[in-house]
């Protein structure tokens, strides 16, 4: 039976958790009525991106499990469904920039960004220290990763080869990011034979406009559903688990035969793992 999520495309309030988290069970509330098991927020949807530094993102940061994920799990809980979201995660001295994956007993899992960019926030972050996991929930596996890990193909190859059936990538795309928003998140879906869902903020903060043109893309690269605007938006796909299990597709048989997972050769990529030349 497929499985309906969404992505919400929403604005974000700087530096204010307990208005986005009033917006985000707003939301919530809104896409359970219409069926979605899953609810995909953007990147720092809790705390908003932009701080000038570390001492200014720490108030902001919470653990996981936390006060937010707390209240996650009692909306989560009353509505039946799950969410994915963005927030800064506090760890003793440590700020990761983070998203958490939360359902009706509380938080499935959670992931911290691996590849950060010189910008917002990242600039004073902890890179991510823990490997790509899959989740189960909803009914899918489910893998997560952040805004500038999309464009690291390998991100979501590392979630595929866990047996992903959906790949979430909850970002804060701003201006010079369209061709990642256009064609990167096709790409990620097609390459991977997953279903592949990129949920962008809206508005502007501190001096920086976001983009939008969220995006959920089916296993051959198509878009299910798409934002191509920098307005607020909620995006509804229905998922086929076993449309990405079945790696192999036979377009002609014996003749025109496409398998995404036994066609690869690994042998060949060692130079991807070599150590970085500082």
């Amino acid at each position: 039976m497929p499985i309906t999520i969404s992505i919400a495309q929403i604005d974000i309030a700087f530096a204010d958790r307990e208005r986005n988290l009033a917006r985000m069970i707003q939301v919530l509330e809104q896409t359970a009525a219409k069926g979605a098991k899953l609810t995909v927020f953007p990147e720092a949807a809790l705390t908003g991106y932009c701080f000038d530094s570390l001492n200014d993102a720490r108030p902001h940061a919470e653990p996981i499990p936390g006060p937010s994920t707390e209240r996650m799990t009692q909306v989560c809980r009353k509505l039946g469904v799950f969410v994915v979201y963005g927030l800064l995660e506090a760890d003793g001295d440590r700020i990761f920039n983070a998203c958490a994956l939360v359902g009706p007993e509380g938080v499935v899992g959670s992931y911290r960004k691996i590849h950060l960019p010189f910008l917002g926030v990242d600039r004073f972050t902890t890179p991510g220290d823990r490997p790509f996991t899959i989740h189960e929930a909803a009914g899918m596996k489910i893998g997560m990763h952040i805004c500038y890990d999309g464009g690291f193909p390998e991100s979501a190859r590392c979630m595929m080869l866990l047996g992903a059936d959906l790949v979430v990538l909850p970002t804060n795309w701003p201006p010079g990011s369209e061709c990642m928003a256009g064609f990167a998140v096709n790409t990620r879906a097609m390459e991977n034979n997953i279903y592949y869902a990129a949920c962008d903020r809206v508005g502007d903060e501190r001096g920086f406009h976001f983009i939008g043109q969220s995006k959920i893309c089916d296993p051959s690269g198509r878009a299910l559903a798409e934002a191509p605007h920098d307005g607020e938006e909620i995006l509804y796909a229905e998922i086929d688990v076993e449309k990405a299990r079945r790696k192999k597709i036979i377009r002609v048989p014996n003749l025109h035969e496409i398998d995404r997972l036994r066609d690869r050769r690994p042998e060949m990529y060692g130079q991807i793992t070599l150590p970085k030349n500082h």
